[in-house]
């Protein structure tokens, strides 16, 4: 089924997830239902910004794994992940786990998608509510009971872990009130005309405690080309490359940029893009629940690592991006592809949360594991296939120099940055 035939069962201007709540019955299925329907959250709410979607992601999973993990001979991520403390130990008695993970996740994204509006707010009820019946039927009361509340327990352990990592409060959508530019040639300017993107997005981002990255000692990325106007230099030579690329475009080249864009509002943001690649993969597998919350716990917890490195940088360098040097130094009438997102350039972000979503899922998945991509099949983009995770990387990548938004060097650098935090991700410990 398509996401769009979703839509009488909430009411919703957006289609729920393309597993009906018939089918959720199982854990694995109760676990990716849920998270179908945060990707249409994360897509029609417009505070969910990259980094905070990503965020999002990482304690939704880190939740759904634990509350899993409690009744196996997994591993907890307590101990092992900054700041995260022992959860709540399992009361003795039989439990249903599908009703656990249901709580468990009912919980988490009304914390942490609950800014949504009030189609996702109504979305969000029904699933709840519709999906919460249906897997009691059968459940004796007391096994319900116990399940539902061992999983509420497990949730607001998270949520409240969360709240001292430094980006559970967001306000103005990230957007300082006050900023200051930096003044120099090399440093980032304002590209877009909108009052509240005069400043950079989320400037402290990069400040935040990640997960497995040590605290304060964010992936560098390594220094970028010097800036230079001089047409022998590398970062001219990089500007270049940028503007005569955009001028040779091949349908493939432009098919590949928009096929990665995933600007917020259009799509489920680019580290939800990598979240449904491994939900396309979980659901073609009949992976059990178990085994895929560990998948998108170390997905979510590594795009959410991957962010605060790369935004770490992006407010160390500071740089310009392509439109604004070949505007003023090559060609004062040249446009990108794509729009130029209100932030620093260097590194690139989805080029630093595609390495690090690669490396993790390389290690879950194995090397050289094949897959389609049919993220976008429901807006009419047609699947793409790749070889695997790292080509899929490579190829979001080099997306951003064909949408005229990054360098090379950024895109190229922010890969090896986001292996690097993906090395943390898989140095962890979870199944037996």
């Amino acid at each position: 089924m398509h996401r769009r035939q979703f839509l009488a069962l909430t009411g919703a201007a957006f289609a729920l997830p393309s597993l009906p709540l018939h089918a959720a019955t199982t854990p694995s299925d109760t676990l990716l239902t849920w998270y179908k329907l945060v990707l249409e959250l994360v897509r029609h709410t417009a505070t969910y910004s990259p980094p905070v979607a990503a965020r999002a992601f990482g304690y939704m999973g880190i939740a759904a794994y634990e509350s899993l993990a409690s009744a196996t001979n997994a591993r907890s991520l307590a101990g092992q992940i900054n700041g995260l403390t022992a959860l709540p130990p399992r009361p003795a008695g039989a439990y249903d786990e599908s009703l656990v993970l249901h709580a468990v996740l009912s919980e988490a994204v009304e914390t942490f998608f609950g800014n949504t509006g009030p189609t996702g707010q109504r979305a969000m009820a029904a699933m709840r509510d519709k999906l919460g019946a249906k897997l009691s039927q059968g459940v004796a009361d007391d096994i319900a009971a116990r399940s539902a509340a061992y999983g509420l327990a497990v949730a607001q352990h998270i949520e409240d872990y969360s709240k001292s990592d430094g980006g559970h409060d967001v306000q103005n959508m990230g957007f300082p009130m006050q900023w200051t530019l930096q003044k120099g040639p090399e440093y980032w300017v304002p590209t877009s005309l909108i009052v509240q993107q005069q400043a950079p997005l989320l400037p402290e981002w990069g400040t935040n405690r990640p997960f497995a990255m040590p605290v304060g000692a964010p992936c560098p990325a390594g220094d970028p080309p010097a800036y230079s106007e001089d047409p022998a230099s590398e970062f001219y030579k990089q500007a270049i490359e940028v503007y005569e690329t955009s001028k040779t475009l091949t349908d493939d080249q432009k098919a590949i940029a928009r096929f990665w864009s995933d600007d917020p509002m259009l799509s489920p943001t680019p580290p939800g893009h990598w979240v449904s690649i491994t939900l396309q993969i979980l659901h073609r597998d009949g992976t059990d629940a178990l085994h895929a919350a560990d998948a998108l716990a170390r997905l979510g917890m590594g795009i959410n690592d991957a962010f605060i490195a790369c935004w770490s940088d992006k407010i160390h360098y500071n740089r310009l991006r392509p439109v604004t040097y070949i505007k003023r130094v090559i060609d004062k009438t040249w446009e990108p592809l794509l729009i130029t997102p209100p932030f620093a350039e260097y590194p690139s972000g989805h080029s630093t949360q595609s390495g690090a979503a690669a490396s993790v899922l390389a290690q879950v998945f194995g090397q050289g594991f094949a897959f389609d991509d049919a993220t976008h099949a429901d807006d009419g983009i047609a699947p793409r296939h790749y070889a695997d995770f790292n080509a899929a990387a490579q190829e979001a990548a080099i997306s951003r120099l064909y949408g005229g938004i990054h360098f090379r060097a950024a895109n190229e650098n922010g890969l090896r940055q986001g292996a690097e935090v993906g090395s943390y991700i898989n140095a962890l410990k979870t199944l037996a």
